[in-house]
C-alpha cells in the first residue's frame, strides 16, 4: 500500500473516531434534554389538572371526556390523583391506566417528594402535592412523540453528516496526501533515471529545509560519495592495467632475449638477470603504490586509529627512509617546545600517515642535489604543522596544480626513478585525516610541502 493510501486511511480513520464522538455526544445530549423537558412538562400538566380537579373548577367527567377526545390526536398526559393512603380520587382512564399505581408507588412518591421513570415506552412521574394543606399524591404519565420525532430528524441529519462528511474528508485527505508526497514523486523518478552512466546527476534541493530538503541532501552526499568510489575503482582498475603492462612487458622481453641465444657468457646471463631483478623491483614497488592507494581511498571510519605522537612518527619515517637509502641526510626541526603533548599528538592511522611522511621525505631527497631533507614541526590554534623542504629543482608553475594527478611526473624528473603514485597517495592520506597538503615551491630553488592535521 502506498503512503498517500496509508495516510488517507488514518486521517480518515482519526478524524471518523473523533467525528463520531461529537456526533454520539450531540445525540445523547439531545436525548437527554428530552427527557428532561418531557419529564418537566408531565409535572405542569399534572399539576395543572390536580388544581382543576381539587377545586372543583371541572368536573371529572368533562376532564375525562376532554382526555379520551385528545387521546385519538395528541399523546395526551394521563393523570390520576390519590390521597396518601391510597384512595383513589381521579383518574382520566382507569381502563388503560398505564401506570398502574401500587402502594409501594404511593409510599415511594411520599418519601422522595417527586420520583419520575418508565412504564415501557411511556415516561411517568409520581409527585406528592399539597393544596389547601392537604397532602395527596397525583401521578402522570404519556409518551413524548413530538420529542422523538425530532429526536429522530436529529438522528438522520447526524447520519447524513457522519458519512457525507466521511465521505468529503477522505477526499481531501488524499488530495492533501497526494500533494504533499509530489515531492517525493518527483525524487523516485529522478533517481529511477540515475545509472552508473549518470552518477553525476543530483537531486534538486529547494533550499527550504523541510524533511524533503533534507532527504535530497542526504541522498546527493551518498550520491557524492558512490560516485567517488566508482571513479576511485574505474581509475584503479584503468591504472593497473595501463602501468603493470610496461614492467611486465620489459621484464618478458628481458627473459625471452636471454632465451635467443644459449652460448651466453656468464656475465651476460648475470646483466640479464639484474635487468630483471631491477624490472621486478619496479614491479613490487609499483604494486605496493597501488595497493595503498586503493587503501586511502576508503572511509577514515573503516580504518582503524589512535593517538599518535607526529614526533615519534616522523622519527620511525626517518629510520625507514635512511634505512633504504644510506646517502640520504633527514633533519628533525622542533620550532616549538610542546608543554603539553597533545599539541602534536593525532588520531590517525599509523601505517597510512607513516606512508605519507615516508614519500613526503624521499620526495625531498630525490629532487634535491645533497639527498636531504629538513622536516620541521610545530602547532597553532589546534593544529599540527609539518614542513617537508629542500633546495632541489623545484616544480614549475604551470605543473603545481598536476601533480597530484596519478602517475603524473613533472617535465624536468626523466632522470629521476619513480611512478607519479608517492604524492597521489599522500594527498589523500592527508585528506584521509581531515588535514591539508599545500606546496610552495619555486623552480631550480628548492620545494616545502606543509601538512596540517587537527591534534586531539
Amino acid at each position: 500500500m502506498k503512503i498517500r493510501h496509508k495516510l488517507t486511511l488514518r486521517y480518515t480513520g482519526v478524524t471518523a473516531a473523533i467525528f463520531s464522538v461529537v456526533v454520539l455526544v450531540v445525540f445523547f445530549f439531545s436525548e437527554h434534554t428530552r427527557e428532561k423537558e418531557f419529564f418537566h412538562d408531565l409535572t405542569r400538566e399534572a399539576v395543572t389538572k390536580a388544581n382543576l380537579f381539587l377545586s372543583n373548577q371541572v368536573d371529572a367527567a368533562t376532564m375525562q371526556s376532554i382526555y379520551h377526545n385528545n387521546r385519538q390526536f395528541i399523546d395526551e398526559v394521563e393523570v390520576a390523583v390519590y390521597t396518601i393512603d391510597f384512595q383513589l380520587l381521579y383518574h382520566d382512564a382507569q381502563e388503560i391506566d398505564i401506570i398502574k399505581e401500587t402502594p409501594e408507588l404511593i409510599k415511594t412518591a411520599i418519601a422522595e417528594k417527586e420520583s419520575s421513570f418508565y412504564e415501557g415506552k411511556y415516561q411517568g412521574i409520581a409527585m406528592k402535592y399539597a393544596y389547601k394543606g392537604v397532602d395527596y399524591v397525583i401521578t402522570a404519565a404519556a409518551y413524548d412523540g413530538y420529542g422523538y420525532a425530532k429526536l429522530t430528524r436529529l438522528t438522520t441529519l447526524l447520519v447524513i453528516l457522519w458519512c457525507g462528511g466521511l465521505g468529503i474528508i477522505a477526499v481531501i485527505g488524499y488530495l492533501l496526501a497526494k500533494g504533499a508526497l509530489r515531492p517525493v514523486s518527483r525524487i523516485v523518478e529522478k533517481v529511477d533515471a540515475i545509472g552508473e552512466s549518470n552518477l553525476n546527476t543530483r537531486l534538486y534541493v529547494k533550499k527550504e529545509y523541510d524533511e524533503l530538503d533534507e532527504l535530497s541532501e542526504t541522498f546527493n552526499q551518498m550520491l557524492d560519495r558512490l560516485e567517488q568510489s566508482f571513479d576511485n575503482q574505474k581509475m584503479f582498475v584503468s591504472n593497473v592495467a595501463h602501468e603493470l603492462r610496461t614492467p611486465l612487458a620489459a621484464l618478458i622481453a628481458e627473459l625471452e632475449v636471454a632465451q635467443l641465444r644459449e652460448d651466453r657468457s656468464e656475465d651476460e646471463y648475470r646483466a640479464v638477470i639484474v635487468n630483471a631483478l631491477d624490472d621486478a623491483e619496479k614491479l613490487k614497488h609499483l604494486t605496493t603504490g597501488l595497493l595503498d592507494l586503493a587503501k586511502a581511498n576508503y572511509d577514515i571510519s573503516r580504518i582503524s586509529t589512535e593517538e599518535l605522537r607526529m614526533d615519534e612518527l616522523l622519527l620511525d619515517a626517518r629510520e625507514t627512509v635512511l634505512k633504504g637509502n644510506k646517502n640520504y641526510s633527514v633533519d628533525l626541526i622542533f620550532d616549538q617546545d610542546a608543554e603539553d603533548d597533545r599539541v602534536i599528538t593525532v588520531c590517525a592511522n599509523a601505517y597510512l600517515l607513516k606512508t605519507a611522511f615516508i614519500n613526503l621525505i624521499e620526495n625531498n631527497c630525490k629532487f634535491s642535489e645533497d639527498k636531504s631533507s629538513d622536516v620541521q614541526i610545530s602547532f597553532y590554534e589546534g593544529k599540527t604543522i609539518i614542513r617537508f623542504s629542500d633546495t632541489g629543482i623545484g616544480i614549475s608553475a604551470d605543473e603545481v596544480e598536476k601533480i597530484f594527478i596519478p602517475f603524473y611526473r613533472g617535465s624536468n624528473t626523466s632522470h629521476i626513478k619513480g611512478q607519479g603514485i608517492g604524492l597521489t597517495l599522500t594527498q589523500r592520506i592527508i585528506q584521509l585525516h581531515k588535514g591539508t597538503l599545500t606546496i610552495q615551491t619555486r623552480k631550480d630553488e628548492g620545494t616545502t610541502f606543509v601538512v596540517e592535521i587537527p591534534h586531539i
